[in-house]
């Protein structure tokens, strides 16, 4: 598999992050909305398996592809550039400032949202066959969890905000350990095998993903779900946003960067040890 050890990968993070930061806004808007286009359909390839088999443990195995195939292809979420692009400013590479980094961010989430609603019309006309008939099973269920992860979290008040805030924190924290275990490798099957493992775990346990969101409560309210965009704002996307934010640069680009970027001396570095004996003759 060509195993990259923590200290290689660390570097590449900082590289990473100062590469989405110098990149220009047509590639960086391409990439983002690309990138949004295929987590949204794997989305909905995941809500189309676990309403036709009844299992969404199959769901959540099969989901990964998604990130997979637009992370091989070189395209780029916010989960991810949350954890990276910071870490070249941090590291103090040349020209990166939190300027930067927020322009970085913001053209990411346009093109992450404008990809995710691209995908959300298009499977809104495919379950309802050009708006001409009720959503079926899918755009039903999809429009369920639109309602009940919105105005079920107002329901709960505060808690309600608490939840979905944590939620989303532990969901970065898995999704952008996906994007630094690609590094791990050098080799395609190497990277697969290692993004697959925490993208699967954040989706099983259903954690709050913003772009993932960014698919399923545009296309909840386009296939009849009793929420609305201030719902959906208020109460998901917002806080999941400022959740992922906090999961993915505390919880795995500040950690990797705290220990194996900036790696403290040994505490016996100062040691000097005894010379061996001299075998006796």
């Amino acid at each position: 598999m060509s195993y990259v050890t923590p200290q290689e990968f660390a570097h590449k993070m900082i590289d990473a992050g100062e590469s989405k930061i110098f990149m220009s806004t047509k590639d960086t808007l391409i990439r983002a909305y690309m990138a949004g286009a295929i987590l949204a359909l794997a989305a909905a390839f995941a809500v189309t398996i676990a309403v036709n088999t009844g299992n969404f443990l199959v769901a959540s195995i099969l989901f990964p592809v998604g990130f997979c195939m637009l992370y091989l292809l070189g395209f780029d979420l916010l989960t991810g550039v949350f954890t990276l692009a910071p870490l070249a400013v941090i590291a103090k590479r040349s020209g990166c400032t939190w300027g930067g980094v927020l322009r970085n961010w913001g053209l990411v989430f346009c093109g992450n949202f404008a990809g995710a609603l691209t995908t959300a019309v298009f499977m809104a006309i495919i379950f309802t066959m050009g708006f001409s008939e009720e959503p079926n099973a899918v755009g039903q269920k999809i429009g369920q969890i639109g309602e009940a992860r919105t105005l079920g979290y107002a329901e709960a008040g505060w808690a309600g905000l608490l939840t979905v805030f944590i939620r989303a924190v532990m969901c970065n924290w898995m999704v952008s350990t996906g994007v630094v275990a690609a590094m791990m490798s050098n080799s395609v099957s190497g990277k697969i095998m290692a993004m697959w493992m925490p993208i699967l775990v954040f989706f099983y346990l259903g954690f709050e993903h913003s772009i993932v969101n960014m698919f399923l409560f545009p296309s909840g309210i386009m296939l009849g779900g009793q929420f609305t965009w201030f719902d959906y704002f208020a109460y998901n996307e917002i806080p999941v946003v400022i959740g992922n934010l906090v999961g993915g640069l505390t919880f795995v680009g500040g950690m990797i960067y705290a220990t194996h970027y900036k790696t403290s001396p040994k505490r016996n570095a100062g040691y000097e040890k005894a010379p061996l004996a001299a075998p006796a003759e």
